[in-house]
């Protein structure tokens, strides 16, 4: 079934037809820009960041050799107007798979009156009944969320899934906020762009704020599985810009319910982890004991109240896709009001209903894994082959709670560099929220990915895709031009330092 024409978020609705009016200036930066200036500045982007080693790697594959996540030059751009609509969604949405988070692992009121089938919780793969009764420091549970965005019109903004267990790419939205502050310094001219630089202090004062109770002066570390993790990059440099300690779990012992770090001068006490390692792998005396990537008695240590983990362990419930399907109830639940920003129409497998119209209909549909990520375990019905379609019929009905099923958008494109030059290609987006004792706040930014295969609707690193830098375009008010002049400059400065380090 052939998709209708996607909107693309410069060009606009009709192909040929006039720029959107906001982004007039950017349409023409593009159309004056030589397609080979382009193409130079991004290659010298690429170059940089090669060179500062911003690499990932894909598992599984024969030549697992470490690359770069591909660049475009073209800016994916939010207008003050559609980013406030957002971020009310953004706050909305992470305040209740906080709730959430909270409530199934406490007092269960939403299993108790029926909003959620108790087993779709209680029999979940990522719910830690180890975890049940246990309250994370000051009961934030999802402190650092990745809500992955689609948009299919004008208005029409959807949320694809939610990341609350690890989310990564937040330093691919700063090295890509580096490299067009340096390349294309005539945007932020023109344009009055949000900065996002301020990232890592804004992470690190959340983690400080939700230390244990009593605590003045936090130590802060973030915990990695180490060099061989596909996001190394990202830990080493979330660590190296916040000011604290990359650590193992070797580095970390736990003696008397309270967290060490190994030093050559000593033993210091950790109040807050950072951890990017995932639950099975966290603490082998209550996960996994054959992990040898965690920290023996550290969930002991959270229990008694005497370290904070972000995020909270047993937030991977939350990034289930069934559980995804039921986001609007539960937004509704705990917030009393209807979600602000909707999901994508979701057919559950596990109910014989939806099953039989996803196995009806499976040439039009994407489905997923409920806990798939990476877009592997994936089938896009429209661009699947015949043996595709037929394998995954058959996985469907072998297993159907494993699954759920969506309608094919036409996600919003952006011009994007090909072989053959600029060329629409579809886009997602993933912002970063974080939560602390003062409250949520969404970064003015983050990450959108790009299919960079002509048609593809699969944005994946893994899969191919590619990153582009987002603006979120600051209000036309008093004072606001001063902001600007001062946010440029901070930007400038930033990747002015940037360029001398590298």
């Amino acid at each position: 079934m052939p998709m209708r024409q996607a909107f693309d978020e410069i060009m606009g609705a009709g192909e040929g037809g006039p720029p959107r009016a906001e982004l007039a200036a950017l349409s023409r930066w593009i159309e004056t820009t030589p397609a080979d200036e382009l193409r130079r500045r991004q290659q010298a982007a690429e170059a940089t960041f090669r060179q500062l080693g911003i690499t990932f790697a894909v598992y599984g594959e024969s030549d697992a050799a470490e690359r770069i996540i591909p660049f475009d030059i073209v800016p994916r751009v939010f207008l003050p107007g559609e980013w406030a609509r957002l971020s009310e969604g953004l706050v909305q949405r992470v305040e209740a798979i906080n709730a959430f988070l909270h409530d199934i692992y406490g007092e269960r009121r939403i299993l108790a009156e029926g909003v959620l089938p108790a087993d779709l919780v209680l029999g979940n793969p990522q719910f830690r009944p180890e975890i049940a009764g246990m309250r994370p420091p000051h009961d934030i549970w999802a402190h650092i969320c990745g809500i992955d965005l689609v948009r299919t019109g004008p208005d029409d903004f959807f949320v694809l899934e939610d990341n609350a267990r690890t989310p990564s790419g937040v330093s691919y939205m700063l090295e890509n906020r580096e490299a067009m502050l340096r390349l294309c310094p005539e945007l932020f001219r023109r344009f009055r762009v949000a900065a996002v630089d301020s990232y890592p202090d804004r992470l690190l004062e959340t983690m400080k704020s939700v230390a244990p109770h009593g605590v003045s002066q936090p130590v802060c570390v973030l915990l990695t599985p180490g060099h061989y993790n596909s996001a190394y990059y990202e830990h080493s440099f979330l660590a190296d810009s916040m000011g604290i300690e990359l650590v193992e779990g070797a580095d970390l012992v736990v003696d008397d319910d309270i967290v060490w770090m190994r030093t050559i001068a000593g033993r210091v006490k950790v109040d807050v982890i950072y951890r990017r390692i995932d639950d099975d792998f966290l603490d082998p005396l209550v996960f996994r004991p054959d992990s040898a990537l965690g920290v023996p008695g550290l969930i002991a240590a959270y229990a008694a109240g005497n370290v904070a983990i972000l995020n909270a362990p047993g937030n991977g419930i939350a990034d289930d896709k069934a559980i995804y399907s039921y986001m609007p109830e539960i937004v509704r639940f705990y917030s009393g009001g209807d979600a602000k920003l909707p999901n994508v129409e979701t057919w559950r497998c596990r109910e014989p209903q939806a099953l039989a119209y996803t196995l009806d209909h499976l040439d039009e549909l994407v489905v997923k894994l409920v806990d798939g990520s990476g877009g592997y375990g994936m089938l896009v019905g429209p661009t699947a082959s015949k043996a595709e379609i037929e394998a995954f019929r058959a996985a469907l009905i072998a297993e159907p709670h494993r699954y759920i099923a969506q309608p094919t958008l036409a996600l919003s494109t952006v011009p994007t560099m090909a072989d053959q030059g600029l060329a629409p290609r579809h886009v997602d987006f993933r912002p970063f929220v974080l939560s602390g004792r003062r409250g949520v706040q969404v970064v003015p930014g983050g990450l959108t990915r790009v299919a960079l295969k002509e048609g593809s609707l699969v944005v994946n690193s893994s899969q191919g895709g590619g990153t582009k830098d987002s603006f979120v375009l600051m209000d036309d008010q008093p004072g606001a031009a001063q902001q600007m002049r001062t946010d440029v400059m901070t930007q400038t400065l930033g990747a002015m330092t940037q360029e001398t380090r590298s």
